[in-house]
């Protein structure tokens, strides 16, 4: 639009007696008149303006994902074969949802029940919980829950550790609402003692979820990953961020599993 704008007055401008240049080359004069009328039609019409910001932020944030995209690859099997992160679905699972999480993030808790529908929807696919406690310097019990999570993964297994993990978001006590009354409760509730002491070990996981998260890109919680466990690429690799429906989801595990 633009551009035909401009030779539209490159036309206009060059029926003056000034005109006598090659038709690329023009004067002060007429550089200021073409000027002069892009900028009033631009007034006249600021909605494209709105496109062209829209369609730049648009080009970035591709450029972005890309990015993100080419180093989640690049990071696949950190990302995926941690033996001391909370793992639930089948062995010979061909794709992976990968989550970064805390326990404080109101998006997250959100997000719980849209990511326990898509479990059940697709029950062949490995999911993955990396805990994020990105909260713990603003509210201890972000990385308290966190550190009990992996502790219940560990001693009870996966149906112990989503049994925990649902129930924490289930109080519904996000954003420094949460308590350590809760935490005990819900992991007693897990099969869990509530006298069991965090460990380094733990901390230790959190910190290696917390280097890959910013390898990545990744700028809050809650982060997802969707990518094949063989054979992943950019193009069949799919990061997104924050609250998404389900569907996205499941239009991610589509793309990751090969079909169109």
């Amino acid at each position: 639009m633009t551009a035909a704008l401009l030779c539209c007055a490159a036309s206009a401008v060059a029926q003056t007696p000034a005109a006598s240049a090659p038709a690329t080359t023009f004067s002060a004069a007429q550089e200021a008149q073409i000027g002069k009328i892009a900028g009033d039609w631009l007034l006249a019409h600021p909605e494209i303006l709105l496109q062209v910001s829209q369609k730049l932020q648009a080009q970035q944030a591709d450029r972005l994902s890309l990015s993100m995209r080419t180093a989640t690859v690049k990071l696949q099997g950190p990302l995926t074969a941690d033996p001391d992160v909370p793992v639930v679905g089948p062995s010979g699972a061909k794709v992976a949802v990968i989550e970064f999480f805390d326990y404080q993030c109101v998006f997250c808790s959100r997000m719980a029940p849209v990511v326990e529908q898509v479990m059940k929807a697709r029950p062949d696919v490995k999911y993955i919980f990396k805990d994020w406690p990105i909260f713990a310097s603003r509210w201890e019990t972000s990385k308290t829950a966190a550190e009990r999570g992996l502790q219940v993964w560990k001693q009870k297994g996966p149906a112990a550790y989503m049994a925990y993990h649902n129930g924490i978001y289930a109080t519904g006590h996000d954003e420094g609402k949460l308590t350590q009354a809760d935490i005990d409760r819900v992991s007693t509730a897990a099969g869990l003692a509530p006298s069991a002491s965090a460990t380094s070990a733990e901390q230790a996981i959190t910190e290696r979820n917390d280097g890959l998260a910013q390898a990545i890109g990744l700028t809050g919680t809650p982060g997802f990953i969707i990518m094949p466990l063989s054979g992943a690429t950019a193009d069949n690799t799919t990061v997104l961020g924050g609250a998404v429906p389900a569907e996205q989801l499941q239009a991610a595990i589509d793309r990751a599993s090969g079909k169109p």
